[in-house]
């Protein structure tokens, strides 16, 4: 892109730029933020308070620690449970704590989910 057609579309932006900023400084709510801003500035100055102290006034760090989870301490995990399975074709014994346990898949595959469920002992 030469020079000048890079000026010329430089130009053209500022212009859109303008007319955004033109609108937003017209719009109703913009004013009402834009005055609401200005005085609390304003007292903020003049009773020497500074941006962290107002958020720490108006929430205070007990509340801030709740909302994002920081601080908050997780209830232990209680452990599993061991669970005993008796095959009644080869009387193998399975002891788990999970599902994942190879001989109990295996067993789900052959004989079904439901009926390995009715192998539990304990």
């Amino acid at each position: 892109m030469s020079k000048v057609a890079r000026y010329r579309d430089l130009e053209r932006q500022i212009i859109e730029q303008q007319r955004v900023l033109e609108a937003l400084k017209n719009d109703k709510s913009f004013q009402v933020e834009a005055e609401f801003e200005h005085k609390l500035r304003t007292l903020m100055e003049a009773y020497g308070v500074n941006l962290h102290q107002i958020v720490a006034l108006l929430e205070p760090v007990d509340a801030r620690a709740t909302d994002n989870g920081a601080g908050v301490a997780k209830a232990p995990r209680t452990p599993r449970v061991l669970k005993r399975y008796l095959n009644p074709h080869t009387h193998q014994v399975v002891e788990t704590k999970g599902g994942n346990h190879k001989m109990l898949q295996a067993w789900k595959k052959e004989h079904g989910p439901d009926q390995v469920g009715s192998w539990l002992l304990t």
